[in-house]
């Protein structure tokens, strides 16, 4: 893809991102299964996949390298003389990119719909004060001092 947006001098570490939005742009093209988004708490989300005639031991449900990836593929049942197949026993693999701290809270399979509970732990808040050192205002140094580092806390260096 490499379209440059993140090569700006201001933007120092995003090259990550540039991966994520290539990887999302390659699994969007594929509609299959249908799938739904909703928010069911403020810091949960849940994935529906409508997966009609897949069983449980036909579904798969793994994170790969913070994608959640989901496949599935319906075994043949053998020989069976089709008058009408309008039900396509298709296999399929629909990924989404997870957010830094996203976690599984679970799935479920119900009714031809495959749930995935998905949950943002809070956060701990840290509070890091950063000591400056002034040093000798009107000497110039040859090697700059080290920064010391001091949890507001009060705990040691």
């Amino acid at each position: 893809m490499s379209r440059g947006y993140f090569n700006s001098p201001h933007l120092l570490g995003f090259d990550q991102i540039e991966r994520v939005l290539d990887r999302v742009a390659k699994t969007a093209g594929d509609g299959y299964p249908p799938y739904n988004i909703e928010q069911i708490g403020d810091d949960q989300l849940r994935i529906t996949l409508a997966v009609a005639g897949f069983g449980k031991g036909e579904l798969d449900v793994t994170v790969e390298d913070s994608q959640l990836v989901i496949t599935g593929e319906q075994s043949d049942e053998g020989e069976r003389t089709f008058i009408h197949r309008g039900i396509a026993a298709r296999k399929f693999r629909r990924a989404f990119v997870l957010a830094d701290g996203i976690e599984i809270a679970g799935a479920s399979l119900a009714n031809g719909l495959l749930n995935i509970d998905l949950a943002r732990p809070k956060p701990q808040v840290s509070v890091k004060r950063i000591e400056i050192d002034a040093g000798d205002e009107g000497a110039v140094e040859d090697e700059p001092k080290a920064t010391r580092i001091k949890l507001a806390s009060g705990q040691g260096e």
